[in-house]
């Protein structure tokens, strides 16, 4: 059985991070950080589906079909014992009354489709704070790509978005992916790109940021000269995570990664290892989870979290 005062003392420690934040996020970010199989250890599991309106339904959902329908993912989110469910407008506003208090809920708020290609994507605002608080969600969701064209038009509505939601005492999650611009397609994933893009979002006053998983490559030559001369280790996936927090506030905000495309069970279960061994707070993973039948997909959610709990 586990040890009910250390659970608490992990989220007792998390919650002092951001206690000059107002009564109504630090009760959301309790609720979060308490729901779930892995409520009070101070790691998460979030299961997102905002993929239909990325990249579109056919590439999202046909491999598992069920997955069209909405109140599917509320009912595996919660059959799993994810801590959260974050999707679109549609999405939520289609389960979130059946399903009421039984998951909490994260609204994406900004969204980019497939049809005129990737490069330099804005994205749309597609939902609103007053949105999420009709649905009764803990937070809201919202992408910026640092290193576009359009950085600054959203840094910029993220400010406004996230001024508007702390007021309204939810919580602000960033999924925060660099592209475009003099980046190269290895360098998006670069470990001095990735940890750059997570603590702009923290900048930019997020409470969660959401990162893709980061290789050793390093980009920018600037940032090479430093990552040499001061030997800050980059070799292993467990040590760039470890970097990745504290590049986050040395760990004063909670950072989780993305699973990604699909691929083989145990390189996604290493994965996982390394983001505990390396003091990750955990994973939102979507696309490695939904598109599977039911059982594989509780299968795998509950090695996952049995991972994060150390069983595994």
């Amino acid at each position: 059985m586990a040890n009910t005062t250390a659970l608490t003392r992990s989220v007792d420690e998390i919650l002092s991070w951001y206690s000059g934040h107002n009564p109504g996020i630090l009760t959301n970010l309790y609720r979060l950080l308490s729901h779930g199989r892995l409520g009070g250890t101070g790691k998460m599991v979030i299961l997102p589906v905002d993929q239909g309106f990325e990249h579109g339904p056919g590439r999202s959902f046909a491999r598992n079909p069920a997955g069209y329908d909405p109140h599917y993912h509320f009912r595996l989110a919660i059959a799993a014992g994810c801590s959260a469910y974050a999707a679109p407008l549609g999405f939520l506003e289609a389960g979130a009354a059946e399903f009421a208090g039984q998951i909490p809920l994260i609204l994406k708020l900004n969204s980019h489709d497939m049809l005129h290609g990737e490069v330099d994507p804005l994205g749309a605002q597609t939902a609103s704070v007053r949105d999420a608080l009709r649905l009764g969600c803990v937070g809201v969701g919202y992408t910026i790509y640092p290193g576009t064209v359009d950085r600054r038009l959203q840094y910029e509505q993220l400010r406004a978005i996230a001024e508007e939601a702390k007021a309204a005492g939810l919580l602000v999650v960033v999924w925060s992916y660099a592209r475009g611009g003099d980046l190269s397609k290895e360098g998006e994933t670069a470990i001095d790109v990735v940890a750059y893009a997570a603590h702009i979002a923290c900048q930019l006053g997020a409470h969660i940021v959401k990162v893709k998983l980061p290789s050793a490559h390093i980009e920018l030559e600037a940032a090479r000269k430093v990552y040499q001369e001061q030997q800050i280790p980059i070799d292993t996936l467990a040590e760039r995570v470890a970097h990745l927090v504290q590049s986050t506030f040395d760990g004063r905000r909670i950072i989780i990664n993305s699973g990604g495309p699909a691929k083989e069970d145990e390189a996604i279960f290493d994965e996982i290892r390394a983001i505990r061994d390396g003091g990750g707070f955990g994973s939102i993973i979507g696309r490695n989870s939904f598109q599977r039948d039911w059982d594989d997909a509780l299968k795998f959610l509950g090695t996952v979290m049995s991972i994060y709990e150390g069983k595994a």
